[in-house]
Order: structure tokens, then C-alpha cells, then sequence
């Protein structure tokens, strides 16, 4: 792990969430018919996914996580590669990064537990910075945020002085700090361009950068920065499944590898790939990102068959629903951001949080 790891836990001064919102013991849970009843309009979402026989387990979390959150005042933001039960169960609000980024800022709630990794918790952070963030484990962190730090960042300034500096959500407070501008996959050609510059570094995913690289005249230096879960996809695994089957779709997340991405009969971010599968309804898709994404659009389209290559985030993975009560229950883990920090890395957001607006 790199050094920006350092900044997860800075000091705080102050009470801790605990101690502001005090600790509540966790409620017992059993299968009762009260919690079927509460729970069935949720298990009518999963059910292709979680057999009828294995609800009884997740249920009364799900349950007592609802209970609690209204109890808090709490909202709950999951990224799309939430497993099923958190996406359709107990969030409020899903989405990509984007997505997540845009609606952290206009929630009134007190407190925002952040189901996805930790760049997104410091994000929700860093547009909210009165409200206590979340994260239901501090060890889910996130590849491309740990390829880069800050002190890599100032280093690129001085190798290309006046180059504009691009980075991608996926990284931590610390790097974005250091950064003129934010993006997403789903906007980056156009926070790129709009400098209207010949040159721009997009940092630090190289195979996003170079597939932006793609799409627009200006030069883009990158860093060799990649996804765990994106970068493994190649592209004679994809043809294997066109030969098996022509007819199927692929699509693909930018942070694939080029020619992954040129195979593709789409590419987007998640809220673009989710979008693709709604509108045109293909028979048959591959969806070329981290599997759960696939079950949790099959519940809206269960006519659309899905084949999934299973590339899990094993970061994403760490968040579960005992984790998320526990967080709940303990107010823990509280996500800050050093105040010198998150001023200046709130901008790079902001920026991008504007342009796309």
C-alpha cells in the first residue's frame, strides 16, 4: 500500500460519532413473521438472486438496518457493484461514482454510510463536510487509489509545468488536492477538452486515459495506474465468447484494457452501461465489469440474459450487511479528511460536479 494510505486515519479533534450520536446495541435478530412481513416487498427485488431458502439470513439485517437508519437520520449511498441485498435491500441512494458524488451533496440527512470503497466514503466527505460519513470497514480501499499519492502527483507538475492536471474519482483526498480538475469515466473527454489545451495528464488509470485518448485530438499523458478487476478482461476471452455465441453483446468499462474496449459493441461507465441495457434491451449481454453489477440490472430486466465473466472487487466485497449494522450501531468507521486537504480537493470535485451539471 502506498503512503496516501496514511491520510485514512488523520487526527480529529473533537467527539466521536459514538460519542455525538451515542452507541445503540445490536438488536437481536431472528426470523420471525414480523420480519417476513417487513422484508417481502424487498425479497420480491432479490428473489432470482437469493434462494427463498437462504432469506431467512439475510432478512432480519435488512430489516433491523431500516429500522436503525430511520432511527439515525442516516442514508445509505451503494455503488452498483454492491451485492443485491445492500443495492435493492437497504440503500437509498445507488449509482457510479458520478452519480454518488452529485447526490452526496444534496442529502439532509446527519449521516451518510457510504457502501462502496474508501475514496467514495472521502468524497462524501469532502461535499459534506458537517455531516458524519461512514464507511462500514476501512479496509476497503481501492487499486487505482493506492497506485498514486500526492507526492507522485507534485513530482508530474514539475516534469510537465502548466500541463493540466486530470484525475479520476478513484483516488484518495490527498491526490485530489493536488489536482486542477476530477472525472469519472463518464465524463472524462469532456472535463479533458474543456481546457481547451493540447495537452492534458489523466491520471492515474492509463487504460481510462487511453481510451479517452481515443476519442479526442488532445494528447493525454497518463500513469500507469490500474484496476484489479477491470485490467484482467482480454481480449481473446471476449472473442471466445463472441465464437461461441455471435449474437451476444459486449460491454465494457473504459477501465479496460484498449482492445477489450474496441471489441465492444458499447462502452461506458456503469451508470452508462446500466442505461445501454435499459434502453436497447439486447437478448443477450456480456457485461465486461465487476459482476454484481449484472445482478443487480437483471432484477429490472429479467427478460435481458446476462452472461457473467465473475470478476470480483474484492474491496467492494468487505462491505456486507452485518458490517453496515455494526456501523450503524457503533457509529463506526468515521471517515475524515484533514481540513488543509479537503479544501483543496473539495475544488477538483466541485469543478467536476459543476461541469457536469
Amino acid at each position: 500500500m502506498r503512503a496516501e494510505a496514511e491520510t485514512r486515519k488523520p487526527a480529529r479533534p473533537g467527539k466521536s460519532a459514538a460519542e455525538r450520536f451515542g452507541v445503540i446495541a445490536r438488536p437481536p435478530l431472528e426470523w420471525n413473521a414480523e420480519v417476513e412481513r417487513e422484508t417481502a416487498h424487498l425479497y420480491e427485488r432479490v428473489r432470482h438472486h437469493i434462494p427463498e431458502f437462504e432469506w431467512p439470513v439475510y432478512a432480519p439485517y435488512v430489516a433491523a438496518i431500516n429500522r436503525l437508519k430511520a432511527e439515525r437520520g442516516a442514508v445509505i449511498l451503494a455503488h452498483n457493484y454492491q451485492t443485491p441485498e445492500i443495492f435493492h435491500c437497504v440503500a437509498d441512494i445507488v449509482g457510479d461514482s458520478l452519480q454518488l458524488a452529485k447526490e452526496a451533496g444534496k442529502v439532509d440527512a446527519d449521516i451518510i454510510v457510504q457502501c462502496g470503497v474508501h475514496f467514495m466514503a472521502e468524497t462524501s466527505k469532502l461535499l459534506n463536510p458537517e455531516k458524519t460519513v461512514l464507511i462500514p470497514d476501512m479496509k476497503a480501499g481501492c487499486s487505482l487509489s493506492e497506485s498514486i499519492t500526492g507526492a507522485d502527483v507534485r513530482l508530474l507538475r514539475e516534469r510537465y509545468p502548466g500541463v493540466p492536471v486530470v484525475t479520476y474519482v478513484n483516488t484518495s483526498a490527498e491526490v485530489k488536492a493536488e489536482t486542477d480538475i476530477c472525472c469519472t469515466s463518464s465524463n472524462a473527454v469532456q472535463v479533458v477538452e474543456s481546457f481547451g489545451v493540447d495537452t492534458v495528464l489523466c491520471i492515474p488509470d492509463e487504460y481510462l486515459a487511453q481510451n479517452v485518448a481515443a476519442q479526442t485530438d488532445v494528447k493525454i499523458l497518463t500513469w500507469k495506474g490500474h484496476c484489479e478487476v477491470h485490467e484482467r478482461f482480454t481480449a481473446e476471452e471476449l472473442q471466445a465468447y463472441k465464437d461461441a455465441d455471435p449474437e451476444i453483446e459486449i460491454i465494457a468499462h473504459p477501465e479496460c484494457p484498449t482492445d477489450v474496449v474496441e471489441m465492444a459493441d458499447y462502452a461506458g461507465s456503469t451508470a452508462g452501461m446500466i442505461n445501454y441495457v435499459r434502453d436497447q434491451r439486447p437478448p443477450k449481454v456480456l457485461l465486461v465489469t465487476e459482476c454484481s453489477m449484472a445482478s443487480n440490472i437483471q432484477s429490472e430486466v429479467p427478460e435481458v440474459e446476462f452472461v457473467k465473466p465473475c470478476n470480483l472487487c474484492p474491496h467492494m466485497k468487505r462491505i456486507t450487511l452485518p458490517k453496515i449494522l455494526d456501523s450503524l450501531c457503533e457509529m463506526k468507521e468515521e471517515v475524515t479528511v484533514d481540513p488543509a486537504i479537503a479544501e483543496r480537493a473539495r475544488r477538483a470535485v466541485e469543478r467536476m460536479v459543476n461541469l457536469t451539471n
